[in-house]
């Protein structure tokens, strides 16, 4: 077996950047952009995925702060397959040692660069690029009412987008509240849930 791709842990606990590993010939190039195994082993449990999703978006389009609420939780893969974005992960479990911190990737879809994001965690992305293609493997299926949004442009964050422009975002990304004020509603999930929920997938099924 050859060594498919490297795993390297953010400066966010939790949060993973997957470099593939490229074969390149006259005829293009080849990589692995996901195997189980290796996500499962970094993260010390098993990434089952529940859900694929895409998105396409113009450039200048602001997505996310998203996370969601645990339970159920959704943990996910993200990769730019199409074009290029300036792809973020941010801690939004409350009594982190990280909490509110934040960590970029450049992904475009020459790099097969992939980031993982457990539980607890948010993600937001800038589309460097028209046509941006973003794929979400997720660990579980998407229930309505459960996700959360957090507004991208918090100054107590501090992401630093780069805008030379307004951003295109959705009206419900627009209006979504701060950090502070999610934490102050009750909304973001706690470390200490995020924990014992991890610890439970590393523990397996009970029976």
């Amino acid at each position: 077996m050859f060594d498919s791709m490297m795993v390297t842990e953010l400066s966010v606990p939790d949060a993973y950047r997957l470099t593939p590993t490229k074969y390149d010939d006259r005829r293009g190039y080849f990589y692995e952009a996901f195997r189980s195994e290796v996500i499962s082993d970094a993260i010390g449990y098993p990434f089952t995925v529940g859900q694929a999703n895409y998105s396409s978006s113009r450039r200048n389009t602001l997505r996310g702060i998203h996370g969601t609420a645990l339970p159920p939780g959704q943990a996910k893969l993200v990769t730019c397959v199409r074009g290029a974005v300036l792809d973020v992960v941010v801690d939004l479990r409350v009594g982190s040692p990280t909490y509110g911190k934040y960590e970029t990737t450049l992904q475009d879809e020459k790099s097969g660069i992939a980031v993982y994001l457990a539980d607890g965690l948010g993600h937001a992305f800038l589309a460097l690029t028209d046509d941006a293609c973003m794929n979400y493997l997720c660990s579980e299926a998407y229930e309505p009412g459960t996700m959360l949004e957090i507004d991208p442009r918090d100054p107590e964050i501090g992401i630093p987008w780069g805008l030379t422009e307004p951003p295109i975002m959705s009206d419900k990304d627009a209006g979504a509240p701060t950090l502070a004020e999610a934490a102050a509603k009750g909304l973001l999930p706690t470390y200490e849930d995020c924990l014992a929920h991890y610890a439970a997938l590393k523990a397996g099924p009970q029976r």
